[in-house]
C-alpha cells in the first residue's frame, strides 16, 4: 500500500501553512488524516492536490485549505468540546474535528454518504464520532447545546435550529448567500446574543432541507 506522509506533509505546508493557517492542533490534524482513504480508488493520485474532489451523491471532498480554515475558525481550543457537524459527506471533515474534540456529532442527508463515511471511520479506528442521516438544517437536538457547528454546505441564512443548539459562548462556521456564491460566516453566540463575521467567499453545495434551501 502507497505511504501518502510526505504528500500530506507536502499538502500542509504549500497549501495550507503558507495561506496563513497557523493553529498547531488543526495542521497536526490535517497531516495525520489521511485524506486518500476518503474518496474512490481511482481519484487516490489526487487526494493531495489543491482542489475538492467528487464524492457520490453528487457531494464533494472540500479543497484541503477550506477544510484547515473551517476549522481554525471554529476555534477548537480543548479536547473537551462538543462539535455538531452538519454535512458529514465523505466523512473528511469529520475525522478533522475527531482530532481535535471529544466528541463529534454528524447529520448526513444521504443515507449512502451516512454508510460510506462510518465504515471508513470505523475502520480507522474513531471512537468518538457519531452519525445519522437526517435533515440537517434541523441539527441534533439529542445532544445540544453544542460547543461548537460547523456546516459544509451553503444555506441563504443560519438555521434557527442550529442558533439554538449552539452554546452560550459557542460558535458556527457556516457558508451562507446565494446558491452558487457564498461568504464563509463565523457565528458567535454570547449572552444570548448572535453576532456574525464574513471572512472570504466560497462556493459550496446546497443544505438541503426545512431551514435551508429547498430541493
Amino acid at each position: 500500500m502507497e505511504d501518502f506522509s510526505e504528500a500530506r506533509k507536502r499538502m500542509v505546508q504549500n497549501q495550507i501553512v503558507v495561506r496563513g493557517i497557523k493553529d498547531r492542533r488543526v495542521i497536526d490534524a490535517m497531516i495525520k488524516v489521511p485524506r486518500h482513504e476518503f474518496i474512490t480508488l481511482d481519484l487516490w493520485n489526487q487526494a493531495y492536490n489543491d482542489y475538492p474532489l467528487p464524492t457520490d451523491c453528487n457531494q464533494t471532498i472540500s479543497q484541503p485549505y477550506i477544510v484547515a480554515l473551517m476549522t481554525e475558525l471554529l476555534g477548537l481550543k480543548r479536547g473537551d468540546e462538543k462539535v455538531l457537524e452538519i454535512g458529514t459527506g465523505s466523512g473528511y471533515q469529520t475525522a478533522i474535528l475527531a482530532e481535535l474534540s471529544a466528541s463529534v456529532y454528524s447529520v448526513e442527508r444521504f443515507s449512502k454518504l451516512t454508510l460510506r463515511a462510518k465504515e471508513i471511520l470505523n475502520r480507522l479506528d474513531y471512537k468518538n464520532i457519531n452519525i445519522k442521516t437526517d435533515d440537517g438544517t434541523k441539527g441534533w437536538a439529542e445532544f445540544a447545546p453544542y460547543d461548537a457547528i460547523i456546516v459544509t454546505a451553503s444555506t441563504p441564512q443560519v438555521p434557527q435550529p442550529l442558533i439554538d443548539q449552539l452554546k452560550d459562548n459557542g460558535r458556527m462556521v457556516i457558508p451562507v448567500g446565494a446558491r452558487f456564491s457564498q461568504d464563509l460566516t463565523l457565528v458567535r453566540k454570547e449572552r444570548g446574543n448572535v453576532t456574525a463575521v464574513s471572512h472570504s467567499g466560497c462556493v459550496f453545495v446546497p443544505l438541503i432541507g426545512d431551514y435551508g434551501w429547498k430541493d
